[in-house]
């Protein structure tokens, strides 16, 4: 996040300030259904009862490489958040709290429980199925924010944070869940109708969790995605975006910006596609999908954030489980954070991110992975950026000389499609 190599600039140590740590994490994906005995208790019980269900599983050692997070990794990754908070005030979450195709796996044991093909089950069983989801969604929360002591947890939708499908949160989920995100996330430390004005109906809002010279806008970036449906929400949203950087910045506060899916390459996809580096310009020319982002849209956000140059001071996303860093045409560095879920086979992490009060920037973090192949008894520290890197310049200044060391043609292209996963210690 801090360094782009090639900078012309001689490094600069900083004097030393006051800062904060901030927890950040992302893709917990919690999967309820892991142990498919304890499926009949679940459905009746209220999910504050949930945990002695989880207790008298057979299931005893945390989730595999594959899957999703289930209830022994999800207890692991809340009690190492808490022992790392420190001095913590707000925890960031960039989303997706509800595991991978909870609907389809509801069908799996329900439907030869009661004779029914899963298509039967599908079918007649919705508001069931809903409410499972919904009573999934409040049992993590209730167990974040307890983990959390009094810290406000600013949290974004995932795209997987929905009843059904991969492309975020409908009004329905939206309304449902809204309470438990303001009570249970955000600690109902902010003014109810200005969060449920936007986020009730469209999975956005702003708030200022440290005090009054600091905004933290939480985006819906699932509505901007390759494929979602059509919907006036998402120019609305980028409308709605420019208004708050505008007024944040006749304010003179600095900004931060939370969201889940992140703009540029759909790096997954592209690797599948080329098989060396070279044919990389001509898989990404023949295939829209090759983009996160619905092109319109993301050119528009990006004009949005050459309006307030300076502004965004952190810019945070999640979705692809890996550790990475984009650089923006606009010289913004948007981090992204590892997931829990080890459902790609990554060993779950998160991070523990160094803030200066002053100006709100990042100056350094702490990753922390959990090792599914030695199992320890807790999250253990990967490595400390400043350490592993020999960070000594502020993000902001390196990522800039990156792009200028490119041809002009192509500094908007390269910079901006090409997401660079970090290389860590072994």
């Amino acid at each position: 996040m801090f360094g782009c190599g090639g900078a012309s600039v001689a490094p600069v140590t900083p004097a030393p300030t006051a800062s904060y740590q901030v927890v950040a994490i992302s893709d917990l994906h919690f999967n309820p259904l892991y142990d498919p005995s304890l499926f009949t208790r679940l459905v009746a019980a209220d999910p504050s009862d949930w945990d002695a269900i989880f207790q008298s599983s057979s299931v005893v050692l945390p989730s595999v490489g594959g899957t999703d997070t289930n209830y022994l990794l999800l207890m692991l990754t809340l009690a190492s958040i808490k022992q790392n908070m420190k001095n913590s005030p707000v925890v960031l979450f960039t989303g997706d709290v509800l595991g991978h195709n909870i609907p389809a796996n509801y069908c799996k044991i329900y439907a030869p429980l009661h004779q029914l093909t899963t298509a039967q089950c599908a079918a007649t069983q919705g508001a069931a199925i809903q409410q499972f989801i919904t009573n999934t969604f409040t049992f993590v929360a209730m167990h974040i924010g307890k983990f959390t002591g009094t810290a406000p947890v600013i949290y974004v939708p995932g795209n997987i944070d929905a009843f059904a499908g991969g492309f975020g949160p409908d009004t329905n989920f939206l309304t449902k869940t809204s309470a438990t995100v303001y009570s249970q996330l955000l600690k109902s430390g902010f003014d109810p109708n200005t969060f449920l004005n936007t986020f009730a109906a469209d999975g956005y809002y702003s708030v200022a969790p440290l005090g009054s010279k600091l905004q933290v806008i939480g985006l819906n970036s699932n509505l901007w995605i390759v494929g979602a449906p059509a919907s006036t929400a998402a120019s609305t949203e980028l409308t709605w975006l420019d208004t708050q950087l505008a007024a944040a910045q006749a304010a003179g506060q600095k900004v931060w910006i939370l969201m889940h899916v992140p703009p540029g390459a759909n790096s997954q996809l592209i690797a599948q596609m080329a098989a060396v580096p070279e044919q990389v310009p001509s898989a990404m020319e023949e295939n829209p999908a090759s983009m996160m982002w619905q092109s319109a849209l993301q050119d528009t956000f990006l004009r949005t954030l050459a309006k307030y140059p300076g502004l965004v001071t952190m810019m945070l996303a999640g979705h692809t489980h890996m550790d990475e860093f984009r650089i923006l045409p606009t010289g913004d560095v948007l981090e992204q954070l590892p997931g829990i879920s080890p459902c790609f086979g990554n060993n779950p992490a998160f991070k523990v991110l160094t803030i200066t009060q002053d100006t709100f920037t990042p100056t350094d973090y702490q990753s922390l992975d959990y090792n599914l192949a030695a199992m320890p008894a807790q999250f253990g520290t990967l490595y400390q950026f400043s350490t592993t890197y020999s960070a000594q310049t502020t993000w902001r200044t390196r990522s800039r000389n990156c792009i200028r060391s490119l041809p002009p043609a192509r500094a908007n292209k390269v910079c901006m499609h090409c997401s660079t996963a970090r290389a860590v210690p072994a």
